[in-house]
């Protein structure tokens, strides 16, 4: 179990992250009208148009945009898992405790800042006792 954060303030990260999640879920049914993913492609790739190489950058992009509107919602599912389960504010590498301002900033920081370093970097993780 997580200590190092009081339960007022594992409170008001879960209510950020829930609105995060809210404004995300939002952004991306807003972003796909409402359409699945694979009919919003299908779409954009259908729209009028002569510039086929364009529609294709279009899809692609919009696709991309996709992926990481999943991206994010899974990484707050994540995070709203693993405060109800105690291991919120872990690092999943060092298992340090990760700073309040990190989270604060960042509710669903999976890593400190210099183990997420490390990774940007492609650098191995340090070996744990």
């Amino acid at each position: 179990m997580n200590k190092h954060l009081s339960s007022q303030d594992r409170a008001a990260l879960q209510v950020a992250l829930a609105m995060r999640r809210e404004q995300l879920e939002t952004q991306r049914h807003q972003h796909l009208a409402g359409q699945t993913r694979a009919e919003h492609a299908r779409e954009v790739l259908l729209q009028d148009g002569d510039d086929a190489p364009q529609r294709d950058a279009d899809r692609e992009l919009d696709l991309a945009i996709a992926d990481r509107e999943v991206l994010g919602l899974a990484a707050i599912d994540a995070a709203l898992q693993r405060l109800s389960s105690g291991h919120y504010g872990l690092c999943a590498d060092c298992e340090a405790a990760i700073p309040l301002a990190r989270l604060q900033l960042e509710p669903q920081a999976l890593r400190c800042v210099a183990c997420e370093s490390r990774r940007e970097r492609g650098q191995p993780r340090p070996a744990s006792l």
